[in-house]
């Protein structure tokens, strides 16, 4: 090789450095617009809602004065449809991610419902929307409920669980299991004692990532039936005269913190955007402070865990 040849080849190193450094660079820089752009809007966010936060901004119920307007029926409604929602979700995602992925057969119908599974997760949410009014509303004859609006979100975060589910337990190593069976343990026996285990705290990230964009959903819930204005709390077990049942509450009306920002932000008095505003910011901490707990959950979990 003479000199020419150690000369273009250097040149080529030095030009392949060059563009890696720019698209470096130009990364960086949609890094710090995208950045920039949520400063922004969450700085104009707090600016606008941080002074009604308050304890009666948290305690009163919506109303047609703007000052004493709060969002209490609007956050134990998003509560109460998120335990529905987290019932209904965890169980059913985490035991069909565990049978897809231990115990179903590898064939031609499994591939199917895979692929169903993992399309479902970019679905826009309308469409679950439509789905819980036609099924639960409809033809369950649920009604425009916490139960409903509940099992429809539900659904929506369903193939989030599962893929979760399923990605989580594709990371524990083979041996665990050749281990197990080799031990006499049956798949049930593995399963449980194992596999489940040292993959909850994948399964946990993944659920509570799920859980946190079903509580910012606006769409499926306006389809559904969510009200936009509500001055009254579901019906207390064994409360009133009669008294409520244990799950009357269940098919009770509601509201939920996006539907309530919804309403604030559609009025023309400026007093109601910054209502609109504080329950953002609500809105916006009740997410940080879930996904939060994920990765708390996720390091905890693994830091107990002995391979």
């Amino acid at each position: 090789m003479n000199q020419a040849d150690i000369a273009a080849i250097r040149a080529i190193i030095v030009r392949h450095k060059r563009r890696d450094v720019m698209f470096g660079l130009l990364g960086i820089v949609c890094l710090m617009a995208g950045l920039l752009t949520l400063v922004a809007l969450f700085t104009d966010m707090y600016v606008a809602g941080s002074e009604r936060l308050g304890v009666e901004f948290f305690t009163n119920f919506p109303s047609r004065r703007a000052s004493q307007a709060g969002i209490f029926s609007a956050w134990i409604g998003s509560t109460l449809v998120m335990l529905v929602t987290a019932a209904t979700a965890i169980p059913l995602g985490v035991a069909a991610g565990v049978y897809l992925e231990e115990y179903a057969p590898k064939n031609l119908i499994t591939d199917i419902i895979e692929i169903n599974v993992t399309n479902l997760a970019g679905v826009p949410s309308i469409v679950f929307g439509l789905l819980g009014l036609g099924m639960f509303v409809q033809t369950f004859g649920l009604g425009r409920s916490i139960l409903s609006a509940g099992l429809t979100l539900a659904l929506l975060i369903l193939p989030v669980v599962i893929v979760a589910t399923r990605e989580a337990i594709r990371a524990i190593p083979q041996a665990i299991r050749e281990g197990a069976f080799a031990c006499g343990a049956s798949t049930w026996q593995t399963v449980r004692d194992h596999i489940v285990p040292y993959s909850s705290a994948g399964i946990l990230t993944g659920v509570i990532i799920g859980l946190a964009r079903a509580i910012g959903e606006t769409a499926p819930l306006i389809v559904v039936g969510a009200a936009v204005f509500i001055a009254y709390l579901p019906p207390l077990p064994y409360s009133g005269d009669p008294p409520a049942g244990l799950f009357d509450w269940l098919f009770a009306d509601f509201t939920v913190l996006p539907i309530q920002m919804f309403n604030w932000t559609s009025r023309p008095d400026a007093a109601f955007h910054a209502n609109a505003a504080a329950a953002g910011l609500v809105l916006v901490v009740m997410c940080l402070a879930m996904n939060g707990l994920a990765i708390w959950l996720r390091y905890r979990l693994r830091r107990n865990i002995k391979w």
